[in-house]
């Protein structure tokens, strides 16, 4: 479980290439070292789908962005420094690269951050449901500057419809994305919703860091805090031009829980 194969592929990618559920949770109880990279360098991901011969279509987010400023279009770098964004940029390096070696047929979306029933996101976890329930909601970042949420349901929409064209393949795209500040979807959610006026007060760094020793999920608010801080605005009209889809209304991603 700690080596590859005569042709350089792993227990774990051989394993995705069966498709079979038990035969991965057999795999994974032998504890086999994830972190090996196939033969051509990368995540196991790229060998199975060869062997397959699948398509690989990745959901992706703006992490690899990183801290720009302006509207971002998937022509704007992938300079991330942070570890998240760096992991983000470099499987999609990694994908694009064995598409343009004929390996495979590679595409990803790259969606905001979610929103809508079964969501689970920074809005979701501290501003939905205190809003719900008329009590204060602490806001990581400015909750007055413009970011992109992707309703979920149009995530799912943008893959399925990548997914089905000939013309996707080889690129990233932008999923579709609903540009708002937080305390304008928190007031749309309580009026949508019969709740009372939102109530927002900012998180400073010194309260992130005393709840990070409560819980490690904290902490992993501060490295991304510049997407939140100030506006984060993603030009999704490349995919709106190619596929015709454009992003739900406000209400639509809201109206349910």
């Amino acid at each position: 479980m700690g080596s590859a194969d005569d042709r350089g592929d792993t227990p774990w990618g051989n394993t995705g290439v069966t498709g079979s559920v038990a035969m991965m949770r057999t795999v994974l109880e032998a504890g086999p070292d994830l972190s090996i990279p196939n033969r051509v360098g990368g995540t196991p991901v790229h060998p199975a789908s060869e062997r397959a011969g699948a398509d690989y279509v990745m959901l992706g987010n703006h992490y690899g962005y990183g801290d720009t400023s302006g509207r971002i279009t998937e022509r704007t770098p992938l300079d991330a420094t942070t570890r998240k964004g760096r992991v983000r940029a470099e499987l999609w390096r990694e994908a694009e690269s064995a598409h343009r070696a004929g390996r495979l047929r590679a595409t990803e979306v790259r969606a905001g951050q979610f929103i809508g029933a079964g969501a689970y996101s920074a809005f979701t976890f501290l501003v939905e449901p205190h809003v719900l329930a008329g009590e204060l909601a602490l806001v990581h970042g400015n909750p007055d500057a413009v970011h992109s949420f992707t309703y979920i349901e149009d995530a799912a929409a943008a893959l399925v419809a990548a997914t089905g064209s000939e013309t996707a393949w080889g690129r990233a795209w932008n999923a579709p994305v609903i540009l708002a500040t937080v305390r304008q979807l928190a007031q749309r959610l309580a009026e949508l919703r019969g709740a009372p006026e939102p109530r927002l007060e900012m998180l400073t760094e010194r309260e992130i860091t005393v709840l990070g020793y409560t819980n490690p999920l904290w902490t992993e608010f501060r490295e991304m805090g510049y997407m939140s801080e100030r506006p984060f605005i993603v030009d999704d009209s490349d995919f709106r031009e190619a596929f015709g889809l454009k992003a739900s209304s406000v209400a639509a991603a809201l109206r349910v829980a």
